[in-house]
């Protein structure tokens, strides 16, 4: 539970951090990110509990990775990161889940997550900010990528990769699960003024 509340208070200190930096309102990051202005301003106090899709328009609408809003001050050179010292950022009625393992660092960030698919379970992404691209790689079982409407199947040593800034979901196929890794490009941020 203090992990929790921990997380909580990083994401509050970052959302509005990012927030006063790009010179937004409550009011505007809530119209821009179509999230409630309550939402927000409770968000910015460390109480509630954000989900997936919430932090993922809050990052695009702010020009950032959502592992900028999660992560503390850097931790060295060098980072490790164990599968179970990260809380899953979406669960699946059927089990599976999501996790944001890391981000790197640099002008073109690139999110690593991991994610674990039961057979149609489903995960819908809203379309995130232009210039973003995914990559997912299976590593075991099946899913199915749908980007645009049009389905694709993605078997356990295949990776498929496309643009997303339009709508896409995830969904487990097959009679096992699925695990994947996938990887958010994000676009370079404006350069650093010096």
């Amino acid at each position: 539970m203090a992990e929790t509340a921990a997380a909580l208070r990083t994401v509050a200190h970052n959302v509005r951090a990012a927030r006063v930096r790009a010179g937004l309102s409550l009011d505007e990051l809530s119209r821009r990110a179509q999230v409630s202005k309550g939402a927000l301003v409770g968000l910015e106090k460390a109480q509630g509990n954000p989900n997936l899709a919430t932090l993922v328009r809050l990052a695009d609408t702010l020009g950032i990775s959502v592992s900028a809003l999660m992560q503390g001050p850097a931790e060295g050179r060098v980072r490790v990161v164990a599968d179970d010292a990260v809380a899953p950022l979406w669960t699946g009625e059927r089990g599976g889940e999501a996790r944001l393992m890391l981000t790197t660092s640099g002008p073109a960030p690139v999110e690593i997550w991991r994610w674990k698919l039961e057979p149609g379970e489903e995960y819908p992404s809203h379309p995130h900010q232009a210039g973003v691209v995914e990559t997912v790689s299976v590593t075991s079982g099946r899913m199915v990528l749908v980007v645009d409407g049009a389905e694709h199947a993605v078997e356990a040593g295949q990776t498929a990769t496309f643009d997303g800034d339009t709508r896409h979901v995830y969904r487990g196929a097959g009679t096992g699960t699925c695990t994947l890794i996938m990887t958010v490009h994000l676009p370079p941020g404006p350069a650093p003024t010096g």
